[in-house]
């Protein structure tokens, strides 16, 4: 079973997409199986971390810029090398266990859809695969 999700972003930014995940999981009735998020750009990305505090989103963020900062080297035309970068250091997907009907994740973990080229409207793909 498949679907895909759009979501508006900013210009760079973490969106919580866990409980869009976990819907979809509940009324596709699977109760054993895995979930796979992918995201198709190639200047966004797809990550699972901590969800309870905001400022973890920030600072990883921040973190990101910091380790791919904007260089005047950079050869790409369009300007968004550190996108490019970040969204290959990050990933494009996220694989994730369906026991009894939900998500297996650890307490604080939540799914997250990550921006480094907005702003724009994406999309972003869920795969449950039962068994």
């Amino acid at each position: 079973m498949l679907k895909q999700f759009t979501i508006q972003t900013g210009k760079e930014g973490m969106y919580d997409i866990t409980e869009t995940v976990e819907a979809f999981v509940r009324e596709s009735g699977f109760k054993e199986g895995i979930c796979l998020v992918y995201c198709p750009h190639t200047t966004a990305a797809i990550t699972i971390n901590e969800n309870a505090d905001p400022a973890v989103s920030r600072d990883m963020l921040l973190g990101l810029n910091n380790v791919f900062p904007a260089d005047p080297a950079y050869q790409h035309f369009e300007g968004n090398s550190p996108a490019h970068l970040k969204s290959s250091a990050i990933g494009d997907s996220e694989l994730l266990i369906i026991a009894n009907g939900k998500l297996v994740r650890g307490l604080w973990q939540g799914v997250y859809f990550m921006e480094f080229d907005g702003p724009r409207e994406r999309s972003y793909y869920v795969k449950l695969m039962e068994g």
